[in-house]
């Protein structure tokens, strides 16, 4: 949502309207496919500033200022994950973060995108803000869960209000795995505030701020977007979802939907795949791929 919001040079992002501009073609390519796309609105804080994870200049760790990286932002000043050191931002400086993000749901939304999700998870800034690892303020912006979420709240609220058909996602680490962090009752009543705030559907990954023993496994993570769901607030579970059949178990499980990354990435035709063995019928197949359908 800002450029110094970016993990890393690599990222694309939607700050000026020349982006959105840019964005367009691309929107319309999806809608003339009969596809619905969305967008992820994110400041990545003080894991930003980072070397590209593929392409020529490929890397690890941060990305010195001398070589065109950056002094990244957070709740509280400090290094995350042993990147470098971040400064803390103001409360002012905070709600400029906020309008960055309002106003680049705007611009997804005068770019044609159908659907808009906020970043609060795997350690980025608004993660950062939420977890008692890391936000160690005393101001309106710290403290309690309550003073934690506020950034966030104020975010989804803010797109809401400026875009009051746009369905609003939410993504959130439901726990940090660590003793002292956030919890899964933590998340379900962020996640109940976040639907207040006008929030559609939270969901539910998890870690990324501190390093943790985290149990990863198929559907690892799909209590979590239980636990939320319990409280009535529309859930997605996502995390090593492979087969129809384990999707489907989860969604009966009563989570809302799941979602799916690197099988996808492995198999482009992976739901016509799983509503075939799930005998489910679809309203529409690519005609080349009709016969093996």
């Amino acid at each position: 949502v800002v450029p110094e919001g970016r993990i890393s040079r690599q990222d694309t992002g939607i700050w000026d309207d020349v982006q959105r501009d840019a964005w367009r073609p691309i929107v319309d390519f999806a809608h003339a496919r009969g596809a619905a796309i969305g967008i992820q609105l994110a400041h990545a804080g003080a894991k930003a500033s980072t070397r590209p994870a593929f392409g020529p200049d490929a890397g690890s760790g941060s990305l010195p200022i001398a070589d065109g990286g950056w002094q990244t932002v957070s709740a509280a000043a400090g290094s995350v994950m042993g990147l470098a050191d971040a400064r803390a931002l103001s409360v002012d400086e905070a709600r400029d973060v906020v309008d960055a993000f309002i106003a680049a749901a705007v611009r997804a939304d005068e770019a044609g995108f159908d659907v808009v999700e906020v970043h609060a998870a795997h350690g980025y800034l608004l993660h950062q803000f939420l977890s008692p690892l890391w936000n160690t303020r005393d101001d309106e912006l710290g403290g309690d869960l309550a003073g934690r979420a506020t950034l966030l709240l104020e975010v989804v609220r803010g797109i809401r209000a400026a875009l009051p058909a746009m369905p609003i996602l939410v993504r959130l680490s439901a726990t940090d795995w660590t003793d002292g962090g956030l919890t899964e009752d933590d998340a379900a009543t962020v996640s109940a505030w976040a639907q207040d705030a006008g929030a559609d559907l939270v969901d539910a990954s998890s870690g990324g701020l501190v390093r943790a023993a985290i149990p990863v496994g198929p559907g690892y993570q799909a209590h979590l977007a239980q636990r939320i769901a319990a409280d009535d607030v529309p859930a997605s579970a996502v995390g090593i979802i492979e087969t129809g059949e384990q999707a489907q178990a989860i969604v009966d499980s009563g989570v809302d939907a799941v979602r799916v990354g690197r099988a996808a990435l492995r198999d482009p035709h992976l739901p016509i795949r799983w509503a075939r063995e799930l005998g489910i019928e679809v309203d529409w197949v690519p005609p080349q791929y009709e016969r093996a359908y």
